[in-house]
């Protein structure tokens, strides 16, 4: 029988499946080239690799488990950001500095590197999905505002939030990206009110 080493059983399983996640999200971040093992993940987490089989039946079934994790940590974040701000001007603001922020925390790379590594139709689904919802705010933002077009707006902004999250990649200037980007949105967005 193995050692439980939590309270109950519930939170020993708790905070295995904890690390198998986090080992795996490490060595994603670490090697965005390749999908790691069960055994990379379960040695990193400090289990036998049996033991990983009893939480996860495939690096498909743990690249899952670590998309369900990841992409509603970003949504929290955007959402608290987005909740704090004051008017839509602050909240499409917020949109571009919580996106920059995470890209900044790494949180962006990991997200591509599963995209790219995992791409069966499920993950594409739910990244499509999520997409969709992080930029519902950013729209409605817009709406708000009275933009012509808040469709082609929206699309047109993210895309000036993945250039300058590329330039926080390249050069990990997040200030700088984010002043230069909200400058730029920033000065569209007054012309609205």
């Amino acid at each position: 029988m193995p050692r439980i080493d939590a309270p109950t059983v519930a939170e020993h399983r708790a905070a295995r499946e904890r690390a198998l996640l986090d080992a795996a999200r490490g060595l994603l971040t670490d090697r965005p080239e390749r999908v790691p093992t069960l055994a990379e993940v379960g040695e990193l987490a400090g289990l036998s690799r049996s033991s990983v089989y009893q939480y996860y039946a495939s690096s498909e079934d743990l690249l899952s488990a670590v998309v369900r994790d990841s992409f509603p940590r970003w949504q929290e974040r955007l959402d608290a950001a987005i909740g704090a701000a004051h008017g839509p001007r602050g909240r499409v603001l917020a949109y571009l500095r919580v996106n920059l922020e995470l890209v900044a925390d790494g949180e962006h790379a990991l997200a591509r590197t599963l995209v790219s590594v995992a791409p069966s139709e499920e993950l594409a689904r739910r990244s499509q999905t999520f997409h969709d919802r992080l930029l519902a705010p950013l729209r409605e933002a817009l709406r708000e505002l009275g933009a012509p077009d808040p469709e082609t707006t929206t699309e047109l902004i993210n895309a000036l939030v993945h250039t300058a999250s590329r330039q926080v990649e390249q050069t990990g200037e997040l200030e700088r990206a984010y002043d230069a980007t909200a400058a730029l949105i920033d000065g569209y967005l007054r012309t609205l009110a």
